[in-house]
């Protein structure tokens, strides 16, 4: 095998382990968010959260590159990224005080049927029959989890479809600036714009914590999401998207492990179907994608 063999599996190997490990932290974040979201307001929350990484981000990047990083050619839609991600932290955030986390996960995983859907309809890309079966078979699945039929319904379980639409519209903006703009300077971008919006809503969210530990579980949120960014980046960085984006479905099965360890919660065997049929299709797609050479687009965190 030559030296630039190795040197290939040995990023792509990389780039995998970076990804499962970052996708461990988005599993880590929306479990630790449920539980703090039980004793602290889900705002102020939110605001620790993004203002932990626009913080870490800033300390780690700007030493090494200045403040030449922050320059963009497209301010407005580097503000519009931000408020379209911070948008979707918001119906995360609400959606696991009335949802289970991988529940949650699975519906928000749809994202990447729901941009093959929009680019259908919208940018008049063609979509063959197979990529359509797989969005309906995705639909299916969140069907499943979400019961509209069901007696226990609950209208709070359509939270995560406000973080599918508004990761959607993400990820498609995210697709077209990364043609042009550093990915770090995004991901500063994006830190800073959804710590200062959520600065807005803080005085009137603020509470004393009545322990301690409650700030200790705010800074794991902080370094979960920060840590798993980062890990993406850098990720995305070893090794060509359409290698990593298969892996982005393990965050499921992360999210269903900790949903165990915390809160003792097993999906039901609906769940668990409309949760198989979801990765299933989601993975399918991704294959797709490689054999189509199209650019993966990433699911969004919270």
């Amino acid at each position: 095998m030559s030296r630039a063999a190795v040197t290939l599996n040995s990023g792509a190997l990389a780039g995998i382990a970076l990804t499962v490990a970052a996708v461990a932290c988005f599993a880590i974040l929306d479990t630790t968010t449920k539980y703090v979201g039980a004793s602290v307001p889900l705002l102020m929350a939110l605001w620790f959260r993004y203002a932990f990484q626009a913080v870490a981000t800033s300390v780690v990047v700007l030493p090494l590159r200045g403040l030449s990083v922050l320059r963009t050619a497209h301010p407005k839609f580097q503000l519009l990224r931000g408020l379209l991600l911070l948008s979707a932290s918001v119906f995360a955030f609400f959606s696991l005080r009335y949802m289970q986390v991988g529940e949650f996960t699975a519906i928000v995983m749809i994202v990447p049927l729901v941009i093959t859907l929009l680019a259908a309809t919208i940018l008049g890309e063609r979509v063959s029959a197979l990529r359509w079966s797989l969005v309906v078979g995705g639909f299916a699945g969140t069907l499943m989890i979400i019961r509209p039929w069901h007696d226990n319904f609950d209208w709070a379980s359509l939270l995560p479809i406000g973080v599918v639409l508004c990761s959607s519209g993400f990820q498609v903006l995210t697709s077209q600036l990364a043609k042009t703009e550093d990915p770090v300077t995004m991901h500063l971008y994006t830190g800073w714009v959804g710590a200062l919006l959520a600065s807005l809503a803080l005085p009137f969210v603020w509470v004393a914590l009545p322990s301690w530990s409650l700030w200790g579980w705010l800074v794991v949120m902080g370094c979960a999401a920060s840590i798993g960014h980062f890990m993406l980046i850098v990720a995305y960085k070893r090794t060509q998207a359409s290698t990593l984006t298969p892996y982005l479905y393990a965050q499921v099965g992360f999210a269903m492990l900790g949903g165990w360890l915390a809160f003792s919660h097993v999906p039901d065997r609906w769940a668990l179907l409309g949760i198989a049929m979801i990765a299933l299709c989601g993975a399918l797609g991704a294959w797709l994608a490689v054999r189509e050479g199209k650019v993966l687009i990433q699911p969004a965190e919270s």
